[in-house]
C-alpha cells in the first residue's frame, strides 16, 4: 500500500500543497510562523477538514497507525511540536515517559505575539494538542496542556476557561 501524502511529506519525501518540503517549515522564522496560516495542517494533521486551509490534508486510520508504530514518524513529529513551543516561548523538558513543558527565557517576548485575546493561536494551539494525542504523543499533550493551565491561571481573563475546556477536550481524545 502507498503511503499516503501526509506521511511522505512527515518523512520528508513529499510537499505540501505549496510544494514545501517538512524541513522548509521547520527552518521558519518566527515571523514566518507567525505570517503564514496554511502550514499549521500539515505539521498538526487532524481527521476533519480545516476551515482555514481547504488543501490540508485529513489524517486517515492508516495514518494514525502509522504514527502510533513507527518511531521516526513521531520523533519527525516532536521536532514540529518543538518548533511551535519555541514559537510561543516555551520549551521541552524530559522524555517520553515525562516530558515537561515549561516558559522559556524569551516567554515574555513571545507571549505579546500570541497570548492575547481572541488570537489566531489559540486555535492552532488546541489543533496541535489533539494532534499529538491521536498520533502517539499524548504525553506531551498532557504536558503542554498542564503548562498552559498553568499559563491560564496568570492570564485567565486572557484565555479564559472556554478555551481551556475546548483544549482539555482535545488533549484527552486519542
Amino acid at each position: 500500500m502507498q503511503a499516503s501524502k501526509l506521511i511522505e511529506f512527515y518523512r520528508g519525501n513529499g510537499r505540501d500543497h505549496r510544494g514545501r518540503l517538512l524541513s522548509h517549515i521547520h527552518q521558519y522564522a518566527f515571523h514566518d510562523l507567525e505570517r503564514h496560516h496554511d502550514y499549521i495542517q500539515w505539521l498538526f494533521p487532524l481527521p476533519e477538514p480545516s476551515g482555514a486551509n481547504a488543501e490540508a490534508p485529513l489524517l486517515s486510520a492508516a495514518d494514525i497507525a502509522a504514527f502510533t508504530s513507527d518511531s521516526v514518524l513521531r520523533k519527525t513529529l516532536l521536532q514540529s511540536f518543538e518548533l511551535m513551543l519555541q514559537f510561543y516561548g516555551l520549551e521541552l523538558e524530559g522524555g517520553d515517559a515525562d516530558p515537561v513543558v515549561i516558559r522559556s527565557d524569551d516567554f515574555v517576548a513571545r507571549s505579546n505575539v500570541w497570548l492575547t485575546t481572541g488570537n489566531h493561536n489559540f486555535l492552532r494551539i488546541t489543533r496541535m494538542l489533539r494532534s499529538l494525542s491521536l498520533l502517539g504523543l499524548g504525553t506531551y499533550a498532557a504536558a503542554f496542556l498542564k503548562c498552559l493551565e498553568d499559563i491560564n491561571a496568570k492570564e485567565p481573563e486572557t484565555i479564559g476557561e472556554t478555551t481551556m475546556s475546548y483544549r482539555r477536550r482535545a488533549a484527552a481524545k486519542a
